[in-house]
């Protein structure tokens, strides 16, 4: 290793946050000032804030709903598809009159 080329270590650093609470460290500074610290992260005190969660569920759930929806749906080519097939089954039907049936028995 060569001499003179790395920081001087301080095994007791002062670390002190804005809120008051301070604490020692081991760091190459010998006294560090913090903006946050764990007496006073909202996550560390349980004041923390939380997202409106229950609104996130409830449009996942309207998409959920919604695609459900559009796969009950028929695309175009199924209902051309359906379209044909019921023209190829369609029957004719033909209404014939007790007197038209008299005339071909008689025939």
């Amino acid at each position: 290793m060569k001499k003179d080329i790395h920081p001087a270590y301080y095994p007791e650093s002062k670390v002190t946050c804005v809120c008051g609470n301070s604490f020692t460290v081991g760091s190459t500074l010998p006294e560090l000032k913090i903006e946050i610290c764990s007496a006073c992260h909202p996550f560390y005190t349980g004041k923390q804030k939380l997202i409106d969660t229950a609104r996130r569920v409830e449009k996942f759930q309207a998409k959920s709903v919604s695609k459900a929806a559009l796969a009950g749906r028929k695309g175009k080519k199924a209902k051309r598809a359906a379209k044909a097939a019921k023209k190829e089954k369609k029957e004719v039907t033909v209404k014939i009159k007790p007197s038209d049936l008299a005339e071909d028995n008689k025939k």
